[in-house]
């Protein structure tokens, strides 16, 4: 069947909005109302003629409403074949009234974890009637169309001028589909609940998740990549996909990862002094901390200048006038902050493609969560990296301790590493990266390339020395030989900072020693694959 003419509908809703002036349009083409609780009287309230649930099947609401359309005479309605002989004669001796329309949301089940109840209230607002009426039509939507999200309402209703009263297999099918992805992501809240709340799993049996589709991108990682925007129905922390985009293009699938990159690093250093973290690639190329924030550019800017052009900036204080005109003199793809001021949007208006995103917080560094991989027939999943180390949590292995400068610099690379793809090395001075070696074979090419980057700065900016000079030196992962410490100790490095662990460590202990090195173990690795 193409067209369905609407004759009877049933409308239960949780969530009211726009349920009066749906009922009204319905009225007013003759559809019999059947209603429920709350939605029968926000119906009645407005004056519109309503039939009982319970009137309709002959059976009364029981069980403090728990068992009221589960009935044969709903769901004979809702799933009879109409031009099925069988079905059509089912229908006539047992008195079952065909239903034309269902619009059902759901009990706010989400909503009433999210505000903390007890576990009481949480197992009341799961729905069981709703999810039952709806996969009911949905099944049979060659014959009911189903409304589950009031957004809808207004399509559906010009589905109904267009149609005289009745809507197309086409708008059905895709209100079906709709209706299912609907309980299928409130099946995953519950069975998350009752995993993780209600169970203590950490990793239940069955993952179920859902996510709901922001926007389509332009392509992906390659332009032969079709690609997408989503994001988790009630998501625990806000980002990006959360942003103000002040100005500029339509961001790509590269944009939102490197992006996500800049603020996830730049969310370490929320509170802290001004500072600027460039990425280019989910990289970061220069990270710094200073008084101003205008110093905190120069200073990023400067480790590796060649790589922060068509880059990523994301800064942990609102941006400024002075900042926002220099980041403009060179080409920048997206810039994101934690706010900015008025001369700070006028000077990047002169940037038309460029992208400025203004979030209302920085993410939370110390957040727990879980990440995924997909995998050739499977899912990696592990908690997220939220790990840190302190001072006290520090053990000093060479003969000679670090300073407290060296120390504080060993720390601001360390933090600056877990954001680097291994093999990671990261050298830093004074609150600044010197030089960062990435995604490498083997950690002696990190180290390397790392000074090689810094050697190119001093020449590029006339310094007499690179920063690598009396710098501390972090790798995310244990030296399993020497060599790579000899690259740092070359580069001018004076302190390290690894996690230890390895099989030869007195061996690169006593390298150290050999050099006058500094050098403490962390006990925790920072691999970022």
């Amino acid at each position: 069947m193409t067209t369905v003419t609407i004759k009877r509908a049933l409308l239960s809703v949780s969530d009211k909005s726009g349920l009066v002036e749906l009922g009204k349009a319905l009225s007013a083409r003759g559809v019999e109302l059947l209603s429920t609780g709350g939605t029968a009287r926000a119906l009645r309230d407005a004056g519109l003629s309503v039939k009982d649930v319970s009137e309709h099947t002959g059976f009364p609401e029981m069980m403090d409403g728990r068992v009221k359309t589960l009935h044969p005479t709903i769901h004979g309605g809702l799933l009879a074949v109409r031009d099925n002989p069988e079905h059509a004669a089912a229908m006539a001796e047992h008195d079952i009234g065909a239903i034309d329309l269902v619009v059902v949301n759901l009990y706010p089940f989400e909503a009433t974890v999210a505000k903390g109840a007890e576990r009481d209230e949480v197992i009341e607002n799961i729905d069981i009637g709703g999810p039952s009426m709806v996969r009911s039509a949905a099944k049979n939507h060659g014959y009911v169309t189903i409304l589950t999200d009031a957004a809808d309402y207004a399509a559906f209703l010009t589905e109904l001028n267009e149609t005289d009263g009745a809507t197309t297999l086409e708008f059905r099918r895709k209100m079906a589909a709709k209706a299912y992805a609907a309980t299928a992501a409130y099946d995953a809240a519950i069975s998350q609940w009752f995993a993780s709340v209600d169970q203590g799993e950490h990793f239940p049996p069955v993952l179920a998740s859902a996510f709901t589709r922001v926007t389509t991108l332009r392509y992906g990682e390659n332009p032969h990549q079709d690609a997408a925007l989503y994001v988790a129905r009630n998501p625990a922390v806000t980002g990006l996909p959360q942003a103000t985009q002040v100005q500029g293009k339509e961001l790509s699938y590269n944009n939102y990862n490197d992006a996500n990159a800049a603020l996830e690093l730049i969310g370490e250093f929320a509170g802290a002094k001004p500072t600027v973290v460039i990425v280019k690639h989910a990289n970061p190329c220069g990270v710094a901390s200073a008084d101003t924030l205008l110093d905190a550019w120069k200073a990023a800017l400067e480790c590796d200048s060649v790589s922060a052009f068509g880059g990523i900036v994301a800064t942990n204080v609102p941006l400024d006038g002075p900042t926002a005109n220099a980041i403009c003199e060179i080409f920048t793809e997206v810039v994101v902050a934690p706010g900015a001021d008025d001369a700070a949007k006028a000077a990047f208006e002169r940037k038309k493609n460029l992208r400025l995103l203004l979030v209302d917080s920085l993410p939370d560094a110390d957040r727990k969560g879980l990440v995924t991989v997909p995998i050739a027939g499977g899912l990696l999943v592990q908690d997220r990296d939220s790990g840190k180390v302190t001072r006290d949590d520090l053990k000093v292995v060479t003969k000679r301790a670090p300073t407290e400068q060296e120390l504080a610099d060993a720390l601001f690379a360390w933090t600056v590493a877990k954001h680097v793809k291994s093999n990671a090395i990261v050298y830093a001075k004074d609150g600044i990266t010197a030089g960062i070696g990435a995604g490498q074979m083997n950690r002696r090419d990190s180290s390397r390339i790392a000074a090689a980057k810094a050697k190119e700065a001093a020449e590029t900016f006339g310094w007499a020395e690179p920063r690598t000079t009396e710098s501390a030196v972090a790798s995310d992962a244990f030296f399993p030989f020497a060599d790579g410490l000899m690259a740092a100790v070359e580069a001018g490095a004076t302190c390290v900072i690894q996690p230890g662990g390895s099989m030869r460590d007195n061996d690169v202990i006593k390298a150290a020693d050999e050099a006058g090195l500094a050098m403490v173990f962390t006990g925790m690795r920072h691999f970022r694959h």
